[in-house]
């Protein structure tokens, strides 16, 4: 092995230390995120709720997110309020 060999040995030695070691020990996985809903979608899910019985029990729903109707509610509670709904029996 020449001169060259060796060094060029050595350089891609400590790149490939350098690598490992910024390497995270364990990488955590993310879920998925959620897909967003729209005021629409939102609106329909709870209108099918609402026709089958349930529309005290949503109106206390919009109250807990801040709100006296739906379009008052920040798009940002769409995915909690869905889900509130969906676990009325």
């Amino acid at each position: 092995m020449d001169e060259f060999q060796k060094e060029l040995l050595n350089v891609l030695n400590r790149i490939a230390d350098a690598l490992h070691a910024s390497k995270p020990a364990s990488v955590t996985p993310t879920a998925p995120e959620q897909p967003k809903l729209s005021l629409e979608e939102v609106r329909a899910i709870l209108a099918e709720k609402s026709r089958a019985g349930f529309t005290a029990k949503i109106q206390l729903l919009l109250e807990k997110y801040g709100a006296s109707k739906l379009s008052k509610i920040d798009a940002g509670h769409y995915q909690a309020l869905v889900k509130d709904v969906e676990e009325l029996k």
